[in-house]
């Protein structure tokens, strides 16, 4: 107790003990207050920071071009893999023997297929030559069985014309002996009266009669022979008709013939055709054996394990990635973005396995990334992923990528977009608004050319 009045007797009872004031701040001045409006200074000196809107979108390396992508070697038949030439990760050149086949289908199996195949075409070759030799002969008798048939019609057409002038001059003959007889008969009546009246005696009416007889019978014969001649014309005409039906029937015949040689030629082509299709075939088939290499590259996998393996048509044998390609990136972009980009406008680039420190807002600030441009923009959703798929190409006023990049790499990218302050950048991402769609000048000319 003397101890702790001693200490309070030392102690000026008018001040705060120290205990007091080494807990309670209340009358010291803070600078929180300070700091507080400092803080909320810079802040608002951040919100009007200038900020590049990008989006950000997750690739991979590719190739700009379809042919030097990845690609698979595929056997156009099938067969069994007897050897093989090239081993995976070897460097191959176009042309080079990959692997090599033997044939398993038993229609190919004849090993001197093609040279028989060769002798079938010559056969049909030969038969069509004969062919068309027997089509020249009968056109040949068809010319001269239509000679034939013209100068058999010439020799009958004369026989009518004669004729013709037969019955014409037995006409008249007809007509004289009529006139004749006409006249014997008036003559014969005019007798008559004669000798019945006494004037003339028998024997002058007799010789009266028997000259009225004779021109009767004259006048029967050439009326007969008028229709004799008459007939004659008929049978003429029946003749050339008969004639001309029996030489068409004889041309159409030897025509037919010569008709159906040529058809025979004409089956025997397609049969040569045939043939040499197939000959073709099989002379491109035995290349097929060979499975060549499209173009230089390395191989990477092989999809055969060993010998004795058995491929079929359109079957994958390994996969090459040529030695030479134009680097691109394939990226995919939300439909929601995708109205904000044209080819031509730059992107921010991130290769997984180079180190990079990257500020997405400001792309000039960042350290490790390359810069590319838009060139192609797919005009339909891709199925898997949803997605509009883009193409990068390296931006050939920036520095070149690196050189060790391979295919399939991943990449991070950021499309850059319009500048805007940072505040209000923060404002929009809160809200969930999609960026500000706005057409880049320089963007807009290279979409031109």
């Amino acid at each position: 107790m003397k101890f702790i009045d001693t200490v309070f007797e030392e102690e000026d009872l008018t001040k705060q003990p120290k205990s007091f004031r080494d807990i309670y701040f209340i009358d010291r001045r803070s600078n929180v207050k300070a700091w507080a409006f400092g803080l909320l200074g810079l802040l608002i000196l951040a919100a009007f920071l200038p900020w590049t809107q990008n989006i950000k979108s997750r690739g991979k390396v590719t190739t700009l071009r379809q042919e030097q992508r990845q690609q698979g070697v595929y056997s156009a038949i099938t067969g069994k893999v007897v050897q093989w030439y090239v081993k995976e990760g070897d460097m191959i050149k176009q042309g080079d023997t990959i692997a090599r086949l033997q044939e398993v289908k038993v229609e190919y199996l004849d090993p001197n297929l093609i040279e028989r195949t060769r002798q079938q075409i010559t056969a049909k070759e030969l038969a069509n030559e004969n062919y068309l030799s027997k089509a020249n002969t009968a056109d040949e008798q068809t010319k001269a069985m239509e000679a034939a048939q013209r100068l058999k019609i010439a020799q009958i057409n004369n026989k009518i014309a004669q004729t013709k002038a037969k019955i014409q001059a037995d006409s008249m003959d007809m007509l004289a002996a009529r006139n004749e007889f006409a006249i014997a008969s008036e003559q014969l009546k005019r007798q008559k009266q004669l000798y019945d009246q006494g004037l003339v005696s028998l024997t002058q009416y007799e010789q009266r009669n028997q000259a009225f007889q004779n021109s009767l019978a004259k006048r029967t014969g050439s009326e007969i022979k008028f229709m004799n001649s008459k007939q004659d014309l008929i049978n003429l005409s029946l003749e050339l008709n008969t004639v001309n039906q029996e030489y068409i029937e004889k041309i159409s015949k030897t025509r037919g013939e010569r008709y159906q040689s040529l058809s025979q030629i004409a089956s025997g082509d397609a049969d040569i055709a045939k043939l040499e299709n197939q000959y073709s075939s099989y002379r491109l088939r035995n290349e097929l054996y060979y499975v060549i290499a499209p173009q230089s590259g390395q191989v990477t996998r092989a999809n055969k394990a060993g010998i004795g393996e058995i491929v079929k048509e359109g079957e994958e044998l390994a996969q090459i990635v040529p030695d030479q390609s134009a680097m691109a990136i394939e990226i995919f972009v939300k439909p929601l973005d995708i109205t904000l980009l044209q080819p031509g406008r730059k992107v921010n680039v991130i290769f997984d396995g180079f180190p990079a420190i990257v500020f997405s807002g400001w792309p000039t600030q960042s350290y490790g990334t390359f810069r590319g441009v838009i060139t192609a923009i797919s005009n339909n959703v891709d199925a898997a992923s949803g997605n509009f798929r883009v193409l990068v190409k390296p931006d050939p006023n920036e520095r070149p990528w690196p050189n060790g990049l391979r295919l399939g790499t991943a990449t991070d990218t950021f499309i850059l977009l319009k500048d805007v302050p940072l505040g209000y950048e923060v404002w929009r991402n809160i809200n969930g608004f999609p960026p500000e769609y706005y057409i880049e000048q320089d963007a807009s000319k290279t979409a031109k050319k």
